[in-house]
């Protein structure tokens, strides 16, 4: 068996690179991160194709002022001269992996050659996803801004993808029963959760007593950020913090305004140092509207900590709830408010929960494991 991948940026696409390559089955990486950079994934430069100008474009696009990027966006003829040029670059290989709506073209080449193609698709599906997040933004009414949806022509690609793979490759229930819901056949889908590195993510000693909510990943809408805000501020617990680690979308300002003093934002965070920030923490929490399947919520698991996660995070396929930390409905502040105050006024549980989450993750949810099911499932769609 031989695999290619096609990713316009890394994902978990370089993780599933590093283990393909670990047991001998990748043969080539089409991404558009230079190759001293992915080489730095231990992925071998005669195995690499790189294709830089995606980044290129699509970086010197967001340093532009707002009025300038208003005017007009760029996403999808980004991810067609990505996927255009990742075409010339493909060669065949058994199995040809593709990242979504940067693939369509590169995999109409590998079925013509005779190769299996399959899409991979980290979120919900693309319709379901595009509506539900124009609902946020009309509930709380914000105006969009080019790249926080799908561009139009985005989403007809995507659906052009999910129609001409021979399977389409997605990390979780949430995911699934999206995809699901808009016809796609069950047997079309290859259902696998990513994994985390447990070097990496490791969990220190504690150094203050300080009830410490932390959140990390993009501080958005669509991570249910202003839910999260209005619960700890009406909770207001004695001797705790509320700690926000991401970037911050233009979008947020009126709402980390309103709650001024209520947090505390210490902006990005290199991964490698993110576990510093977890295991200072008692509970992560990540409200989002929608994702597939959040990594943060295994490397917080990873560090001990409980999370508490709505069901739109893919946390039922890692989290165990009232084991590990608490599932909860989207948008539900009373609900948040209440698992958040059961975890302050019960910490011996709540110490319990981490290490219980701690020893969940290690036990079935690092790259390797990933790597063997996504093996094992490669070789099932062979055999088919």
């Amino acid at each position: 068996m031989k695999v290619a991948i096609s990713v316009g940026g890394r994902f978990h696409l370089f993780n599933l690179a590093q283990q393909l390559l670990k047991r001998g089955l990748l043969s080539q990486l089409i991404t558009s991160y230079p190759k001293f950079e992915v080489m730095k994934y231990e992925i071998p430069r005669e195995k690499i194709d790189s294709v830089i100008v995606k980044e290129i474009f699509e970086r010197g696009w967001k340093k532009l002022p707002s009025f300038l990027q208003n005017l007009y966006n760029p996403q999808f003829c980004i991810h067609e001269v990505f996927d255009k040029i990742a075409f010339r670059h493909l060669v065949r290989a058994d199995i040809v992996v593709g990242g979504s709506s940067m693939f369509l073209h590169t995999l109409q080449k590998a079925k013509n050659a005779g190769s299996v193609a399959i899409v991979e698709h980290g979120s919900s599906h693309i319709v379901f996803q595009n509506n539900i997040l124009e609902e946020e933004y009309r509930r709380f009414n914000v105006k969009i801004r080019p790249f926080y949806l799908p561009h139009p022509k985005i989403i007809e690609k995507e659906l052009k993808e999910y129609e001409e793979a021979d399977y389409i490759s997605i990390p979780s229930q949430f995911v699934k029963r999206t995809f699901l819901e808009k016809g796609i056949p069950e047997s079309k889908l290859i259902q696998v959760p990513y994994g985390v590195d447990l070097s990496q993510f490791r969990q220190v000693p504690k150094t203050d007593k300080v009830f410490r909510v932390v959140f990390a990943g993009g501080i958005s809408l669509r991570k249910g950020v202003p839910y999260l805000l209005h619960a700890f501020e009406e909770l207001n617990l004695p001797n705790s913090e509320l700690l926000l680690v991401g970037g911050i979308n233009d979008e947020m300002a009126p709402f980390l305004k309103k709650h001024e003093g209520k947090f505390k934002w210490v902006g990005r965070v290199p991964q490698a140092n993110l576990y510093k920030y977890y295991s200072q923490s008692s509970v992560f929490v990540l409200p989002s509207i929608e994702e597939g399947l959040a990594m943060v919520q295994l490397q917080a698991m990873a560090c001990g900590l409980p999370v508490i996660a709505t069901t739109n995070t893919g946390a039922e396929d890692v989290v165990r709830d009232e084991k590990d930390g608490f599932i909860i409905p989207i948008r539900n502040v009373e609900v948040l408010k209440s698992k958040i105050l059961y975890l302050y006024e019960h910490p011996e549980e709540r110490e319990l929960m981490g290490r219980f989450a701690k020893e969940h993750v290690a036990s079935g949810f690092t790259w390797s494991d990933y790597g063997e099911k996504m093996i094992n499932e490669y070789g099932k769609v062979l055999k088919e």
